[in-house]
């Protein structure tokens, strides 16, 4: 999928789709499909579906602009996602009845979506199953409402609607897909200028790009590129920092983390602070986790990550009171957060709800 977002085209996805289609009904003759109904439901009810689901589920802040970013790397994404799942059941359709194929073509089809979801979004796994789970639910909406959708699909593959369609909304159309057509330009940007060996910047920002992606071998390579030309990038030290933490190779994650404090204590908001706390609650450490968290709480008192893993701290030493304060502040915290950084805070006030239950 990443391959796709940086190189990838709407307009080879859509032809794709459409070639995958005019397959199936050339191998399976019997199925009551139009060669353009797949990629019309997929651009109209699917996508903007599950849109809607991963704006509500993952918390990415405005339906508009999540919608005006992502909708045409998401609809590349889906398309070859689409195809990649239907081109073999319409080969296999001249040997075995497709209706054999098309659950194992749904799990397919979900699994691709699966990946699409998260690289697009940059979502925790959970949260994209999630998406793809309910991501039928505007697909059964259409089914129910078939007999006019069908005929406002007919209306919207007309030549003459299109063009006039083009004419009068091309502008605002073609803005769908300057999300994709940015991502790609700075893409593009950053490799040809990652050609350059003393350019440290560049292989970091390629590193959060896929570090964003979950793409994490690719960004570790990346970030160690960047240190290696300039050691002074503390950030990229703090990712690298935070990948191995994450991949519980916690000695690596201390190294990392003890350059950034050498560095700048204060980087990214003491963030470094929680994440050594993390770690040490983690290896039951907790003294040392409460050294560095009760530093942090007073610099950053409305984080809920590092109050619940301050609660822990405290928890562990036996500070049952303070640890369910800490844990009452951290739910605070996250209810009275703004809603685009409820994303996410809400798992930390979730689990410090459980603490005090």
């Amino acid at each position: 999928m990443s391959a796709i977002l940086d190189r990838g085209s709407l307009l080879f996805a859509s032809i794709a789709v459409l070639a995958a289609t005019l397959l199936l009904r050339t191998s399976a003759p019997w199925l009551p499909i139009s060669f353009f109904t797949p990629l019309l439901v997929l651009a109209v009810v699917y996508v903007p579906g599950t849109l809607l689901l991963a704006t509500m589920l993952g918390r990415l802040g405005g339906l508009g602009v999540v919608f005006q970013r992502d909708y045409s790397p998401l609809l590349t994404c889906t398309a070859m996602a689409f195809a990649a799942a239907e081109i073999p059941v319409a080969f296999a359709a001249w040997f075995v009845p497709a209706y054999y194929l098309l659950i194992a073509a749904v799990l397919y089809f979900a699994l691709l979506m699966f990946f699409a979801v998260r690289t697009v979004f940059g979502l925790e796994n959970g949260i994209a199953a999630g998406v793809v789970a309910f991501s039928w639910i505007p697909l059964v909406a259409a089914a129910f409402l078939w007999g006019p959708l069908r005929g406002i699909l007919g209306m919207l593959a007309s030549p003459f609607f299109l063009f006039y369609a083009w004419y009068y909304l091309g502008g605002e159309l073609s803005g769908l897909g300057a999300g994709m057509r940015s991502r790609q330009n700075f893409s593009r940007m950053l490799h040809a200028a990652a050609v350059n060996q003393h350019d440290g910047e560049a292989q970091y920002q390629l590193g959060l790009i896929y570090q964003q992606r979950h793409q994490y071998t690719e960004a570790v390579e990346r970030f160690k590129k960047a240190v290696a030309i300039d050691p002074s990038l503390t950030d990229a030290h703090f990712q690298l920092g935070r990948i191995a933490r994450e991949q519980g190779r916690a000695r690596d994650a201390l190294a990392h983390f003890q350059t950034v404090i050498d560095q700048d204590e204060r980087h990214s908001s003491s963030e470094v602070l929680r994440e050594l706390g993390g770690i040490y609650v983690a290896a039951r450490q907790f003294a040392d986790a409460r050294h560095e968290l009760e530093i942090y709480t007073e610099r950053r008192p409305y984080d809920p990550e590092g109050l619940y893993y301050f609660g822990q701290a405290l928890e562990g030493l036996g500070e049952t009171a303070a640890a369910r304060d800490a844990y009452a502040r951290a739910v605070e915290a996250d209810r009275t957060a703004p809603r685009y950084r409820r994303r996410f805070t809400a798992r930390w006030s979730r689990l410090a709800q459980k603490r005090l239950s």
